[in-house]
């Protein structure tokens, strides 16, 4: 008999602080700087990371008071949840909120916090922290990832 994990039992509103904050694969990419087509209203990735962003860990320097230095830095909750489309299509909270299953590289399925960067799924290895490129070149910066509508 196959033990089924917590979220695999429960929704997302169901779920703990501890397990909300445990879905969170650690790669980086919604601490990468989106920008917004005035015209089409269509968001682009950037490879342009928040200034608290490590891109080697892929981890925030600063998590608990990320809100107060990085004003526009955005904390998920419930209430976002249908909001959840702009996130990675990779994102477990996002894939949950789709009733899709969590990858095999997750690191809740993997047991590794490595698994994400050995998997290619993590900014490791193409972000640039946002102090060595002006504001004004930042559209330079785009990566080919799906338009977010």
């Amino acid at each position: 008999m196959t033990e089924q994990h917590f979220w695999e039992q429960k929704t997302l509103s169901e779920m703990t602080r501890e397990e909300w904050e445990s879905l969170c694969d650690g790669c980086g990419r919604c601490c990468l700087h989106k920008l917004e087509d005035e015209e089409t209203g269509e968001v682009y990735y950037t490879a342009i990371a928040c200034q608290l962003l490590d891109t080697h860990s892929c981890q925030c320097a600063d998590y608990p008071n990320r809100k107060a230095k990085v004003p526009g830095c955005l904390k998920l909750g419930l209430e976002d949840i249908p909001q959840f489309h702009w996130l990675p299509d990779t994102c477990a909270y996002r894939l949950l909120a789709e009733g899709q299953p969590l990858p095999k590289w997750h690191r809740l399925i993997s047991g590794s916090d490595n698994s994400v960067h050995e998997a290619g799924i993590s900014v490791q290895v193409f972000a640039i922290p946002e102090q060595q490129v002006p504001e004004e070149d930042w559209e330079d910066y785009i990566i080919p990832m799906l338009p977010i509508e």
